[in-house]
C-alpha cells in the first residue's frame, strides 16, 4: 500500500519554535482551571487548507499558573503552522506541562468538519490520568 503522507508532513510543526508560555506563582492548592479557546486555527500540512476548532485546557496548577495573554499568543502562533490535529493537541499539552508542571492537565481539540468529518482529540498528563472533561 502506497503511503499518502510523507514523514515530513506527519512531523510538521512538532519542533517549530513557538512563543513561550509565561507563568505566575500559584497562591492556592487543590482547584481546577479550565480555559476554552473557540477560535483555534492551524493549517493542514498536506493540503495547506485551514483547520478550525476549539481547544479546551483543563488543569490543576501546582506551583505555577499559566498567564492567559501569553497562552493566547502561543495559540495564535498555530494560525499559519502546518500541523495535524493530533500533533497540535499533543504539542499544546507538552508545552503546557513544560511551562507550569501541573498536577494534571487535559487538552481537548474539537475540530470543525472538513469533507463531512469532524474530529475530537484529547491528550492527558500524566498519561495514566483518566478523567474525562465534563463538557
Amino acid at each position: 500500500m502506497k503511503r499518502r503522507y510523507t514523514d515530513e508532513q506527519s512531523r510538521a510543526g512538532i519542533q517549530t519554535k513557538l512563543p513561550s508560555i509565561e507563568t505566575w506563582p500559584n497562591q492556592y492548592r487543590g482547584y481546577t482551571i479550565t480555559i476554552a479557546v473557540p477560535e483555534f486555527t492551524s493549517v493542514c500540512p498536506k493540503t495547506g487548507l485551514p483547520d478550525f476548532g476549539t481547544i479546551t485546557l483543563e488543569y490543576q496548577p501546582d506551583r505555577y499558573c499559566l498567564e492567559l495573554k501569553s497562552f493566547k499568543e502561543y495559540l495564535l502562533a498555530y494560525r499559519n503552522l502546518g500541523i495535524f490535529y493530533e500533533n497540535g493537541v499533543n504539542r499544546v499539552l507538552e508545552d503546557v506541562v513544560r511551562a507550569c508542571k501541573p498536577v494534571y492537565a487535559v487538552v481537548r481539540g474539537e475540530f470543525r468538519p472538513r469533507g463531512g468529518i469532524s474530529a475530537v482529540v484529547e491528550a492527558r498528563y500524566p498519561k495514566k490520568y483518566k478523567k474525562r472533561l465534563a463538557f
